[in-house]
């Protein structure tokens, strides 16, 4: 059996579901041996040579180079840009994070636009400079944090003054792309301390819809959920290969964006055009049913011609592209959040039949509705 070490964290949902993906791998084809060390990493690394492993899968972290030495197989989940460039890494797809972040601030309507993030990480740059691309291109701007040049030895307490000062120069309404669910949190905790209303003032949306962090948080954070346990899957076979043929790598194994989890931080309209809101209220309330442009445009007081010139300029989407989107999207939630099968899925959409449901489906995420499930949801 393959000896694996393990050293991953087990205090965010992103460490948790990488280990869950590994796992899985080495039931279907180990089964494997693994070591994890819950206390002081350093004092550790005797014990780990004379383990005697056959690969090591971890978190860049004060010990990689004391890890490297022992020779073996290694993949690397980073934080930043200071690592080896010779070794595989595991890496969040940031240009497909920011692109999601952008596309739900633009169709709920609102004007102005921030990112706050953590200045010493590759990853969060990674996001901010996407979000202001996307942002740029639909004709607005992106006001951008940036964190205190002195850090204090107190330095979350000076920090927060920092971020409420920040907020309090935003216009409002306003939405903030938060790069991880912490930093949301943060930016929660700062709107509470000032007595602004979210989602009216501030929206507010992070990513890795961890669990523990958005449901605590006042009120619930939406955020981005990651494919993190196909990531570590995908870890695991790499590492299997690798020592099976005695090969190095530096394959980049990217963790994608599946779904936006909607909670109360950005559950908002900010439509200025009232008609273009009920526009947008009649898909929602009616996506699963046959919507045609029409349809929607009777539920409004406009011409279909001015309808569609507004709504295009109002939601950087046509009519009948808002209604895909806003399917599909459903259709991807109710695979990934429920235990309905697919045909009890397919059965609530009342517009056509499940083999047309499919095609469509394909046709926009590249991939089948039971492909989606099995490679998304977690087991």
């Amino acid at each position: 059996m393959k000896r694996i070490i393990l050293l991953l964290e087990t205090s965010r949902a992103f460490g948790r579901q990488l280990i869950i993906g590994i796992i899985r791998y080495s039931k279907l084809y180990g089964p494997w041996i693994f070591y994890k060390e819950p206390i002081d990493l350093k004092s550790s690394i005797p014990h780990l040579t004379n383990w005697k492993p056959d690969g090591i899968i971890m978190r860049d972290s004060l010990i990689t180079n004391e890890l490297l030495k022992l020779k073996k197989p290694t993949i690397l989940a980073i934080h930043d840009s200071r690592y080896p460039k010779n070794l595989p890494v595991i890496k969040t797809d940031s240009c497909a994070i920011a692109k999601m972040a952008s596309e739900h601030f633009l169709e709920k309507g609102l004007k102005n636009f921030a990112f706050c993030g953590f200045d010493d990480y590759d990853w969060s740059e990674g996001r901010k400079y996407y979000f202001n691309k996307f942002i740029n291109e639909a004709g607005y701007c992106v006001y951008n944090y940036a964190q205190p040049l002195i850090k204090l030895k107190s330095y979350w307490k000076g920090e927060q003054q920092h971020l409420i000062r920040w907020i309090k120069s935003l216009p409002k309404p306003i939405g903030i792309f938060a790069c991880n669910d912490d930093r949301g949190q943060h930016i929660l905790e700062a709107c509470k301390l000032i007595n602004l209303k979210v989602p009216d003032d501030v929206a507010v949306i992070g990513v890795d819809n961890d669990p523990m962090v958005c449901e605590l948080s006042d009120p619930p954070l939406t955020s981005i959920a990651l494919d993190v346990e196909a990531a570590g899957f995908e870890a695991a076979k790499l590492m299997d290969y690798m020592i099976e043929k005695k090969i190095r790598s530096n394959e980049q194994i990217l963790v994608s964006p599946t779904h936006i989890v909607q909670r109360q931080s950005s559950d908002i309209l900010a439509i200025e055009d009232k008609e273009v809101e009920k526009a947008l209220r009649y898909i929602k309330e009616n996506i699963k049913e046959k919507i045609l442009i029409d349809d929607v445009v009777k539920a409004t007081c406009l011409s279909r011609r001015t309808l569609e010139r507004r709504f295009k300029k109002a939601v950087c989407r046509t009519i009948y592209n808002q209604i895909q989107h806003e399917r599909i999207e459903l259709l991807a939630k109710l695979l990934i959040e429920t235990d309905l099968s697919i045909s009890e899925i397919t059965s609530q959409f009342n517009f056509t039949d499940a083999e047309h449901i499919s095609r469509y489906f394909k046709r926009e995420k590249g991939i089948g509705l039971r492909e989606f499930r099995k490679l998304h949801k977690p087991n």
